[in-house]
């Protein structure tokens, strides 16, 4: 487990930045603080069943964050979201899809979400060794011209016979299809619940006109704000948004309705007051809002996992979900980078801010 010192480290001249930082924005004694007890103290109230409870617990319980509230998942769902080429080309080794999961069990991850296909392919040897999330639908990358249209590629009712402890979706808001998609997951959400499996939600933005004047506010605080809060209306579990890169969308692209208090007292351009007012509309932190890794740079990497699971963690995240940074590179480094973002979740150096 990595101290203090050698996360200030990588994270270099920004350590300060981000490690001292102090909100003044959302109050952080308003947020629900993950802990060993997360879940039978944010969802026995609510409506979730036994089972559901059974597989969040077992989710959470997992790995080595298992037991802190914490949660490192592993996602490989880029051979469809990306093209199989893009993801595994520069690792051939994941085409292979029993090499995903070992990868996830290596590190250490509380749980691995891949495609119905690759997951099915090695259920049997692995359902049992480590929580399986099965990524129900797909933006498919080989009709042309390319559409952003997320798509069922495998069942609810599957995804249970082969031992799922839960089942992912993505909804692209603001896309043409981004009504259907919110109806259709939404019914997938229920029907997963009845049948006792947890649910994670890709909340991501698709749309044009999100880009205004040269700015790109697909990842602002309070455009991936309201998609969050959609997502937990539909009944997630877990939240997986993108770390926000700035903030006034609504303003700059001149729809929907908003209030300047977002602005003004909520947030700041803080990347961990942005990230706060994400986790506030994850019913304040009562639904686990987990960030994603984001594309593998090279060299950069360490450094950039390092700094968004530092702002996530002091946000009120609940961890990473880091995929081609860890997959793309050989195993035991990958595993080393995978393992260095959850001990800044193990240091209790690194608090709330």
């Amino acid at each position: 487990m990595s101290n203090t010192s050698s996360i200030e480290k990588i994270l270099g001249n920004k350590a300060e930045y981000y490690l001292g930082h102090q909100s003044q924005t959302i109050s952080k004694d308003s947020i629900a603080t993950p802990n060993g007890d997360f879940v039978a103290e944010h969802f026995t109230g609510s409506n979730r069943s036994n089972q559901v409870m059974n597989n969040l617990a077992r989710l959470y319980n997992h790995g080595r964050l298992g037991g802190s509230g914490y949660v490192s998942i592993l996602p490989v769902d880029q051979g469809i979201e990306h093209s199989a080429a893009a993801s595994f080309a520069p690792n051939p080794r994941y085409f292979d899809p029993q090499n995903i999961v070992e990868l996830a069990i290596e590190a250490g991850c509380n749980g691995v979400a891949s495609t119905y296909g690759v997951l099915a392919q090695c259920s049997r040897k692995y359902a049992h060794k480590i929580p399986f999330i099965v990524k129900i639908n797909h933006n498919e990358m080989l009709t042309y011209p390319n559409t952003f249209n997320q798509i069922m590629f495998g069942s609810v009712e599957n995804a249970w016979e082969m031992g799922a402890t839960a089942v992912g979706a993505t909804i692209y808001f603001g896309s043409d299809e981004s009504e259907r998609q919110i109806q259709e997951v939404a019914a997938a959400f229920e029907r997963a619940h009845e049948l006792g499996m947890a649910t994670i939600l890709w909340c991501y933005l698709r749309n044009s006109g999100f880009k205004k004047d040269g700015v790109d506010y697909h990842a602002s605080a309070d455009l991936t704000g309201q998609a969050n809060h959609i997502g937990v209306t539909i009944q997630a579990d877990i939240i997986k948004q993108k770390l926000p890169t700035n903030n006034g969308g609504y303003p700059a692209v001149k729809f929907g309705k908003t209030h300047d208090k977002v602005y003004s007292e909520l947030s700041t351009d803080h990347p961990i007051d942005l990230t706060r007012y994400q986790v506030a509309n994850c019913y304040m932190g009562r639904v686990g809002l987990i960030n994603s890794g984001g594309a593998s740079a090279g060299d950069s990497d360490l450094q950039e996992a390092v700094m968004t699971a530092v702002v996530n963690k002091r946000a009120g995240g609940q961890g990473l979900i880091m995929g081609r940074k860890a997959f793309q590179k050989p195993v035991a480094e990958g595993v080393e980078l995978i393992q260095t973002v959850q001990d800044v979740y193990l240091n209790e150096g690194v608090t709330l801010a």
